[in-house]
């Protein structure tokens, strides 16, 4: 057999054996997965803290856990909580362990990651997704755990929440919003922004395109949603507000990183956009990639704009102090005008 018809009988056979399942890149067409709400949260209930991603000190998890006590909470954890593996919170098994393990406690009735950092997206394929599907319940994080929300709810249809982590800063911005969607829920909850830093101009709100925008949320941290293209831990954008934020990106990386999801067609039939804060994200003062650049702002009405669909920057969600909690998979109502963002159902029952 002449080698070129040996590969392609080879190739078919393969494909074959597979069902014809394209085993590279996450199908855009494929149903989702019915939603599923987690309990609410009471005070008094127990969270289990895991760190996902990058490690944790014994002085992080302290602050975790004393945080986590000061909202009324009980608090469980692993012995891997303080595991080292380079950059990551131990091995990719040892993080994935505690994921799964959380989910199939009983008496664990929420999740909070102690940090992002790096490493949720290398423990996807790992995770239990039966387990976490029969044994719903809310986890709770930000940055990198992008990933871990992406993937449980691409998975199962599970709602997670782009919330503060066991470090954050709980202010009384903070914990109000976190109370009143995971502990109190209001519907419907009109969220209003509240950013202090009056000199920083990453910090200001402005519209980028008037309007009102209604769908269920999805989002994350803009680096990791990118990131997360063509795999199958990817979400349908189809008719979704869809929420961004990063931090430490210089503008030309912005420019990229909306680029990428423009070309790979995520924003093709979205009903709106709502940006938070980008903290940080401006040319470098010292040793500038370019030795001219645009600023934060203008790159994102140049890539923005002319998507027809109303986007607001500025809210208050991000690596920020003051941030809102998150329902991935929630409708909601983006209101440029007003700069609200409201969530028209509960996100937990």
């Amino acid at each position: 057999m002449k080698r070129r018809n040996f590969i392609k009988t080879v190739s078919a056979v393969t494909l074959a054996g597979l069902g014809g399942t394209n085993i590279f890149a996450h199908d855009p067409g494929k149903p989702e997965p019915g939603r599923i709400l987690p309990s609410k949260l009471k005070k008094g209930d127990t969270i289990g803290l895991i760190a996902p991603g990058s490690f944790i000190t014994r002085e992080e998890l302290n602050e975790s856990v004393k945080n986590l006590k000061d909202l009324g909470f009980k608090v469980k954890y692993t012995e891997n909580i303080l595991a080292r593996s380079g950059y990551l919170a131990g091995t990719d098994k040892q993080r994935a362990g505690d994921v799964n393990k959380m989910f199939a406690d009983k008496k664990v009735k929420g999740i909070m990651c102690a940090r992002g950092g790096y490493g949720c997206s290398r423990i996807l394929p790992m995770l239990d997704y039966d387990v976490i599907r029969e044994n719903p319940k809310p986890l709770v994080g930000y940055s990198d755990v992008t990933a871990l929300l992406y993937g449980i709810y691409s998975q199962t249809g599970l709602v997670g929440f782009h919330g503060p982590v066991g470090i954050s800063t709980f202010n009384e911005f903070s914990v109000e919003n976190f109370n009143n969607v995971l502990v109190n829920p209001k519907v419907p909850y009109i969220m209003e922004s509240y950013n202090d830093e009056e000199n920083d101009e990453l910090f200001k709100i402005f519209p980028i395109r008037s309007g009102i925008a209604e769908g269920e949320l999805v989002g994350g941290n803009l680096s990791i949603v990118v990131s997360l293209i063509g795999t199958p831990y990817d979400v349908n954008t189809d008719g979704k507000i869809i929420f961004l934020e990063d931090v430490g990106e210089e503008p030309y990386r912005i420019d990229r990183m909306l680029t990428q999801l423009i070309q790979a067609g995520k924003f093709d039939n979205i009903a709106g956009i709502a940006l938070g804060v980008f903290k940080n994200c401006r040319v470098k003062e010292k040793d500038p990639s370019f030795s001219k650049s645009f600023t934060l702002a203008e790159v994102l009405y140049d890539r923005l704009y002319n998507l027809g669909v109303p986007v607001i920057y500025g809210l208050s969600f991000g690596h920020i102090e003051n941030k809102f909690t998150l329902p991935v998979g929630i409708k909601a109502k983006l209101d440029v005008g007003n700069q609200t963002l409201t969530l028209l159902e509960k996100p937990v029952i």
